[in-house]
């Protein structure tokens, strides 16, 4: 993609034909939280890896991949930062995120998103509880971190 311009339009391309297909823990379709999680933050750089924060992490897209769909190197890095490694603890990961301004501006919106009333209270109780305190603890771990 030599003198062509990755866009955000085309992040979210490549994050709705990712995800297709996929569901929430409520049943909806998933493309939702990426895009709910890509209005929550500014700046082209921002945008992108929100849309595409989950991309690496939970789909066959790699980040090969972004980069051979001409996604630019440093929103690949935020976006790979933002994957969560498999058998990678969380302190590990979220100092990962910490490292990078951008991982964590969208981390907190991601946490946002996932903690909204109007999604949370589609969960069972149990299920509340406990993303209610992962998420407490990742954000007093993203505080002492960043």
């Amino acid at each position: 993609m030599v003198g062509v311009t990755f866009t955000v339009e085309d992040a979210v391309r490549i994050a709705r034909s990712a995800h297709d297909g996929q569901v929430d823990k409520s049943g909806k379709p998933y493309i939702g939280h990426p895009l709910r999680v890509m209005g929550a933050v500014s700046g082209e750089h921002a945008r992108m890896a929100a849309v595409l924060h989950d991309v690496v992490e939970d789909t066959p897209v790699t980040a090969a991949d972004l980069l051979a769909a001409g996604c630019p190197a440093h929103v690949v890095a935020t976006v790979v930062a933002l994957s969560h490694l498999p058998g990678e603890s969380q302190e590990d990961y979220l100092a990962r995120v910490a490292a990078d301004p951008v991982a964590v501006t969208v981390k907190r919106a991601d946490i946002a998103d996932n903690l909204s009333p109007h999604r949370i209270s589609q969960l069972d109780v149990t299920t509340q509880d406990r993303l209610r305190a992962k998420y407490a603890r990742a954000l007093h771990l993203l505080d002492t971190l960043a």
